[in-house]
């Protein structure tokens, strides 16, 4: 028996228990995890489009018809094979049930081994489906995250392979990133490659929204909450449900929201401000944090129980400056979205300008560059160092060879805080012929090392 049954299901749906019994006991002893329901709505609802298993349903019960049953499961996802079951030989319904897309149609009168071969048939089925739809969709996702977190070195290939792992796996977790590293952009990946992609992604500001407004911004309110609440309000987290929350800055959040956010953590409800009733929510909370939320916990600023709470997994993003290589590409990627954005022709970064981008610090990461390349699309200026590179001179060859390499020289030290082994690294030559390119152009390190 294969061990991949352990994690799923064989769902009974009877609304005789001596069926149900007798059906769940043959069904374990051949190590199915068979589980048995009399009331198919409790039954219809452990369903999902991830759910692994089989259903095995009566035709013929009070509660709810058989034939329904297979309707609303169907509906939750059309390639859960769902048996019909019945104590009597109905050919009209056993004909519109494989018609409506039952899997099988069994009466109860045949021989158990014939149960039990359309039973492992069906599981088999659904291992496939699930299994080929876990290869499309990382197929898919493989091509379309290249698109959203460009870059070819190692640190934002494991980003995107990270990415995409943790995306099925259905748990809050942090994302830990300077400014303008791209937290949004991760977080949205790890919506839009889950199952929950079809549902909302909701995202909030903690640091952007005053302490008076966020409780409602997140938990909605009731009419007559307070002075204002003139009707009731859904809050970013109930709007949420089925799909994420995302947190960004949540260091920022006030410490009489965080026990209230733990709370839904914890118990998946809410409570709308000014209100009583427990609301079930749906949600994966990812939260992003540009400090690191251990040392915010030790502090006493973030709650610890939260931290551990939210800490499931965790995402680190790398820097700009820790990834230059990848700073070509992207600026490239930045001025083609803006060429179409703004309706202007696509031209060539020159080469010169990619290098000059290369070798400067960028303390606003990402959205630094995303913004300098959008100026250089519209004919601005996108910052001194590399204006100078690109601005004409005159002068023969040999002239405007050596103001370009002292230029180069001058930026890679301004980069590196006059730092010898730092600067020689980013240019790509020796330290010593860093000293030879720096002694011939009158440069010294002094005039570069921070105060």
């Amino acid at each position: 028996m294969n061990s991949a049954m352990n994690d799923g299901q064989v769902i009974v749906i009877d609304d005789e228990e001596i069926v149900r019994e007798s059906m769940v006991q043959t069904l374990q002893l051949e190590g199915y995890n068979a589980i048995a329901f009399e009331n198919p709505h409790t039954a219809i609802a452990e369903c999902s489009m991830a759910w692994q298993g089989v259903i095995i349903c009566d035709v013929r019960m009070d509660i709810m018809d058989g034939l329904e049953v297979l309707q609303q499961v169907l509906e939750i996802d059309p390639e859960i094979p769902v048996i019909m079951f019945s104590g009597h030989s109905d050919i009209a319904i056993a004909i519109q049930a494989i018609r409506m897309g039952a899997y099988d149609f069994l009466e109860k009168t045949d021989d158990p081994q014939h149960h039990l071969n359309t039973v492992q048939r069906a599981w088999k089925k659904r291992q496939l489906v699930l299994e080929n739809r876990c290869l499309r969709q990382a197929i898919e996702g493989q091509h379309e995250i290249d698109n959203r977190l460009v870059g070819q070195t190692a640190s934002i290939m494991r980003l995107r392979e990270t990415v995409l792992q943790l995306a099925q796996v259905d748990v809050d977790l942090i994302i830990n990133g300077a400014t303008g590293t791209g937290k949004e952009v991760v977080a949205k990946c790890l919506h839009d490659f889950s199952p929950r992609a079809k549902k909302p992604f909701v995202a909030l500001n903690c640091g952007a929204v005053t302490e008076s407004v966020i409780e409602s911004e997140l938990f909605g309110h009731e009419a007559g909450a307070f002075t204002g609440a003139h009707k009731k309000r859904i809050g970013k987290i109930e709007y949420a449900s089925g799909g994420t929350l995302f947190l960004d800055e949540i260091e920022s959040m006030p410490a009489s929201l965080q026990v209230r956010l733990l709370r839904v953590l914890q118990e998946r409800t809410l409570q709308r401000l000014g209100g009583n009733a427990d609301i079930d929510v749906d949600i994966r909370v990812v939260a992003a944090s540009k400090v690191n939320l251990r040392d915010a916990a030790d502090r006493g600023t973030f709650r610890e129980d939260l931290y551990y709470r939210l800490n499931v997994a965790s995402i680190d993003i790398p820097c700009l400056d820790q990834r230059k290589e990848d700073i070509p590409v992207l600026f490239s990627h930045f001025a083609d979205q803006a060429n179409q954005r703004f309706g202007r022709e696509s031209r060539p970064v020159p080469e010169l300008l990619l290098r000059q981008l290369r070798i400067q610090s960028w303390p606003g990461n990402v959205r630094e560059l995303r913004n300098a390349a959008e100026r250089w699309t519209l004919g601005l200026s996108i910052g001194a160092d590399a204006d100078t590179a690109l601005a004409a001179k005159e002068g023969d060859l040999d002239e405007l060879v050596a103001s370009y390499e002292r230029e180069i020289i001058v930026a890679a030290l301004k980069a590196n805080k006059g730092h010898a082994e730092l600067t020689a690294e980013a240019l790509g030559i020796p330290r010593k012929k860093l000293y030879l390119r720096m002694k011939k152009h009158g440069l010294e390190r002094s005039d570069f090392v921070a105060d």
